[in-house]
């Protein structure tokens, strides 16, 4: 495998974490102590816990869990893995009760990382944490509503694995590009750190089999889906309205599922609020942690 060149940014990200090992492979997790219960970050699809860096600038107190999903970022990459969302869940856990320190937890959630999310919601009865609240922000729960990139079609079509070995650096930029909002768009520097992210340990020649969640959305839509509707603890969305892909039809659709949601519209962010306007993102999470009783 090819180790990627970074940059002192990527490279202070790697510093500030530590490899953890879950079944024999290697996660990338960031653990930051602090105030009131666990908050838990999940990325989404292609990206990885970086996402969260900005975010982290501006919420400085709280006890803090963000770890890269194996096959993202700086994790292992194995190419013989089925890369399911339940195997996501079972890691997400299982690093939950090594830093969790049986404190209450608070999931926030973005992209392919809310469907990790709506599993624990799923398993909360069985759970070995007490699960307090959840932040779901701009995935594409529901797939019927949503509209997939270009990229994202073509990795989940039959040709998929060719694709991988195809996919440049200039294609990426121009779909990563294309979800941000036109207030606030990503940075050169952002796209190369994501890129880099990527590419490490060969990462884009796996993108046919990461991409297999939107199919799993499908498979375990009433089970996911139950889980939001029949949820009786503290679940809110967040939501960046000129997203492209998670459109606010999907929002809407979450909404039609368990009416009573509460939600944060933020009319002029794209598909990564957290990265676009880490402040206001923080003032979301702020709100939601304090709903469910875990104020700092």
């Amino acid at each position: 495998m090819t180790s990627a060149t970074f940059s002192d940014r990527v490279e202070t990200w790697r510093a500030q974490g530590r490899m953890e090992s879950f079944r024999g492979h290697s996660i990338h997790t960031f653990y930051r102590d602090g105030t009131g219960p666990l908050l838990v970050l999940l990325h989404g699809f292609p990206t990885s816990s970086f996402d969260w860096r900005e975010f982290l600038k501006v919420d400085t107190k709280r006890s803090v869990l963000a770890f890269d999903f194996l096959g993202f970022g700086l994790s292992d990459k194995p190419r013989d893995h089925s890369y399911t969302l339940s195997w996501q869940a079972d890691l997400t856990e299982e690093l939950v009760l090594r830093y969790g320190n049986a404190r209450p937890v608070h999931v926030v959630a973005h992209d392919m990382g809310t469907s990790v999310a709506t599993e624990l919601l799923a398993l909360a009865g069985e759970l070995n944490f007490r699960l307090d609240g959840v932040l779901l922000s701009n995935g594409s729960i529901l797939t019927e509503r949503a509209n997939p990139t270009l990229g994202q079609k073509i990795l989940k079509g039959p040709l998929g694995s060719v694709a991988t070995r195809l996919m440049s650096e200039s294609f990426f930029s121009h779909q990563f590009r294309s979800i941000f909002s036109d207030q606030h768009p990503v940075t050169d520097q952002g796209v190369a750190d994501n890129w880099a992210l990527l590419v490490n340990n060969d990462g884009n020649r796996l993108g046919h089999k990461l991409v297999s969640y939107m199919t799993e959305r499908v498979i375990y839509a009433d089970r996911w889906h139950g889980a939001i509707t029949n949820w009786q603890g503290d679940l809110r969305l967040a939501w960046g309205m000129q997203d492209p892909v998670a459109v606010p039809e999907v929002l809407e659709g979450l909404l039609e599922l368990h009416p009573d949601l509460p939600v944060t519209r933020w009319e002029d962010l794209g598909h990564y609020p957290q990265i676009e306007d880490p402040p206001r993102f923080a003032a979301a999470v702020d709100e939601s942690m304090a709903a469910s009783g875990s104020p700092l």
